[in-house]
This record gives structure tokens, C-alpha cells and sequence, in this order.
């Protein structure tokens, strides 16, 4: 039995069977201290996954490192791991343990935030709190389902994605590192992936162009996170895959899910209350606290730090980061507002606005976009939908804006070098 999983698990990974998958787990769990915190490196998402089984049924914690991280040695001084696991290298001395250890309370996961705005932060999860997670999300899978998760595992929405699917008694394709062609060409015989929009409208990008790939897409649902499905992508997806369902949550790293949307509406999943437009959530989803220099930090707030509505019927709005605005010229732009008119232009695949500091004004609008939109059409589309104050003052193309190991905006990377002027 693998103890985040509940069972031994039925699915394929890759060409390893469920019992084939299980039995290398416990090979792992054999060779690991019971309790320990694990690091687990290595470039074979399968071997890590492997890895991280063992190493749960072990009752140890595990940090997936990624070596994209902008402080790997504060992250590792946060965590204080006991034993460095390399995924690719032979296993080592057998110690005999006796597996599995603990229960649900026990930490079997130290995932970081996303380091979208900062460096990422330590945080310890619980097996329960993960596997009431799995129940909370409210999406069965069916045997034939074959699961794509199309980024590495050291992002938590990728590491829930395949967690759930195992959980779930369906296959498990990994891709490792994100690729909108290989995530195409993957979704011929996928038939669930899981990704944030940025990479869903990547990913139908990619189909709209190609008409045979767009033909044999076995895509039946998306599972999107990380931040919310604009109404334009929710339309791409139905035109370039219809029949395909869209599954979106509202979540962190710190919460698991606050809130799921099945059909039209984001319904809470926990307990919430929306006072003075922030979002407050009590909930047994959440983690535990952050470590820090090794030592558990409760969580002190139960505010997310969020901006929200709630309606009547109890569904949620989010409008984003409280603070997440601009000063320009004494007045206040939001930016998510801005970022969602500037989506809908044609050829945009994603978008981040950020400020440029500005001696007489502070700081200028400056839309940083990926894509092959055209400029015209992005002011055109601005001075339509926008106040004169919210409108880009500086336009900045990118083939590629650089991201977090999750495929989110590397918001804070953005705004240093446009800060120091450096190239994007």
C-alpha cells in the first residue's frame, strides 16, 4: 500500500504497471531513515515520482527541488533535509525499513510557493490534508483515462495532478518540461490534462494551426489552475476541442482547493467569508505552516490575500492579489484588469503587465505580452476597453515570458528587469 495513494495502484506510468510502480517505491523505502526530510533531485520525472512514492512510505517529507529555483540554497536552508535522494543514481544501502510509516497527520510533502512574486517559501503538507483534497476536487476518473501532466513535478499543481490520477486508478503520462508541441502530440491518446491557463491557451494554439493534431486530440477534460480561464480561452477550447469538458479550481500551495467550478459558477469547497473584499477560508485542506531554518511555523492568518465577491448563491469572483496595483501618475490601475482586456486580442497567448519606474510618473503601464498580436491591434483594443490611466504607456513583445516551475508568470523576474532595464 503506498500511503498518500491509499492502495497500490492499478495505472500505468510511462511503461512501469501499478504493481511494478509500487514494488520500486518500496525498493526506495527499504533505503531511507523512517521520518526523515528527503530531497529528491534528479532529471527522470518517473524516477522522481518513484522517489517520492518511496519516500512517503517511509512516512518521510519530500522536497521535489528544481534547479530553476532563484535561491536553491535558501530553499534547502528552509527545508533542512536529512537526506539528499539523486533520482538518477543507483540506489543505495539497504536499511531494512519497514514500510509504510504514519498516518494521515504525518508530512509527506514540503512544497514552496510558486516563487511567481518572490522567493518561494517552505511550506509542510499533510497526506490527509492532500487526500481530502483529492475527494474535494470532485472529478472521477474512469478507468481508460489516461492522464497528461505536461510539467515537472516539482510544481505542486503538476505533483497533485499525478497524485490524484494514480489515486484515481488511471494512467500517467509525464512529461517532465512543458511544451506546447509535446503536450499536442501527447493529447492524440490523453484523454485528461492538467495546466494552467497560459499553457491551455499555448496548448490550443498549437491546434488551432495544425488541423491534423486538432482531429486526433482525445482531450474529454481539462483541469485548469493557477489562475482564472478568461472567457475568451473557455471559447478557443470549445471551438478547437468540442465535447471537451473544463474543470477549473481556485487553490494555493497553502490552502489545497478553496473553490471549483463543474459548470458555470466557482463554488467554494470549504468554509469562506468575503469581508471588506478580502477572502477569508478555514478549512482542513490547508498545510500546516512554513519551515523555516527547519523549524514549523504555524500559519498565523487564515486570509488568503485575495480580493473577492461573493454572490448570493454562494459562488465566488476572484479579482486578485489585494495590492496588486500600479501608481501612475496618483492614480491606481489594477492589474489583473488590465491583463484580462489585453487577452482578448487575437494572437496574445499571455500577458503580464508591470510597472517601469518613471521619474515624473512614478511608474508606467507596461504590458509585457507573448504572442504574434499586433501592435495596433493591442492599442486599438486598449483605447476601446480601457480608462486613458490603464492603458499600456509601453508595449514589450516576448517569444517566451520567463515562468515559474508551475508555467505561471515570473512576475517578480519581470519587474527586476524592468527595474534594471535588462533584457526580457
Amino acid at each position: 500500500m503506498l500511503p498518500i495513494l491509499g492502495r497500490e495502484p492499478a495505472s500505468r506510468v510511462g511503461d512501469l504497471t501499478g504493481p511494478e510502480l509500487a514494488s520500486a517505491a518500496h525498493r526506495v523505502a527499504r533505503r531511507l531513515p523512517p521520518g526523515s526530510r528527503v530531497a529528491i533531485s534528479g532529471s527522470d520525472e518517473t524516477a522522481r515520482l518513484i522517489h517520492f512514492l518511496g519516500a512517503d512510505l517511509a512516512g518521510c517529507a519530500s522536497l521535489l527541488v528544481d534547479p530553476d529555483w532563484p535561491d536553491l540554497d535558501a530553499v534547502l536552508d528552509d527545508a533542512r533535509p536529512e537526506v539528499f535522494l539523486d533520482a538518477d543514481a543507483p540506489l543505495g544501502e539497504d536499511l531494512g525499513t519497514e514500510a509504510p510509516v504514519g498516518d494521515e497527520s504525518t508530512w509527506f510533502y514540503l512544497p514552496t510557493t510558486s516563487g511567481s512574486t518572490g522567493r518561494p517559501k517552505v511550506l509542510a503538507r499533510s497526506r490527509g490534508s492532500w487526500l481530502r483534497s483529492f475527494a474535494a476536487l470532485g472529478l472521477p476518473l474512469k478507468p481508460a483515462d489516461r492522464v497528461l501532466i505536461p510539467g515537472p513535478l516539482s510544481s505542486s499543481l503538476f505533483l497533485f495532478g499525478a497524485l490524484h490520477a494514480l489515486n484515481g486508478g488511471a494512467d500517467l503520462r509525464l512529461l517532465g518540461r512543458w511544451s506546447a508541441s509535446a503536450a499536442a502530440e501527447a493529447a492524440r491518446d490523453a484523454t485528461v490534462v492538467h495546466l494552467v491557463p497560459a499553457q491551455l491557451s499555448a496548448l490550443l494554439a498549437v491546434l488551432e494551426h495544425d488541423p491534423l493534431l486538432r482531429s486526433q486530440c482525445a482531450l474529454r477534460l481539462v483541469v485548469c489552475g493557477g489562475s482564472k480561464v478568461d472567457p475568451a480561452l473557455q471559447e478557443r477550447l470549445a471551438e478547437a476541442v468540442p465535447g471537451c469538458r473544463l474543470v477549473e479550481y481556485y487553490g494555493s500551495a497553502e490552502m489545497s482547493l478553496i473553490a471549483v467550478r463543474h459548470d458555470e459558477r466557482l463554488m467554494p469547497v470549504v468554509d469562506v467569508a468575503v469581508l471588506d473584499g478580502r477572502l477569508l477560508v478555514r478549512s482542513d485542506l490547508a498545510f500546516d505552516g512554513y519551515l523555516e531554518r527547519g523549524e514549523l511555523v504555524p500559519a498565523s492568518s487564515d486570509w488568503t490575500g485575495d480580493q473577492a465577491v461573493q454572490h448570493p448563491d454562494g459562488a465566488l469572483e476572484i479579482l486578485g492579489r489585494a495590492g496588486a496595483v500600479i501608481d501612475t501618475g496618483a492614480r491606481l490601475v489594477a492589474i489583473e484588469a488590465v491583463e484580462a482586456v489585453l487577452r482578448e486580442v487575437d494572437g496574445v497567448l499571455d500577458v503580464v503587465v508591470a510597472a517601469t519606474p518613471h521619474p515624473r510618473f512614478g511608474s508606467l503601464v507596461t504590458a509585457v505580452v507573448e504572442g504574434d498580436a499586433r501592435l495596433p491591434d493591442l492599442r486599438a483594443h486598449a483605447r476601446g476597453k480601457l480608462h486613458p490611466a490603464e492603458r499600456p504607456r509601453r508595449w514589450l513583445s516576448v517569444d517566451a515570458l520567463p515562468r515559474t516551475a508551475s508555467g505561471k508568470p515570473a512576475r517578480a523576474v519581470i519587474a527586476d528587469r524592468l527595474s534594471s532595464g535588462e533584457r526580457l
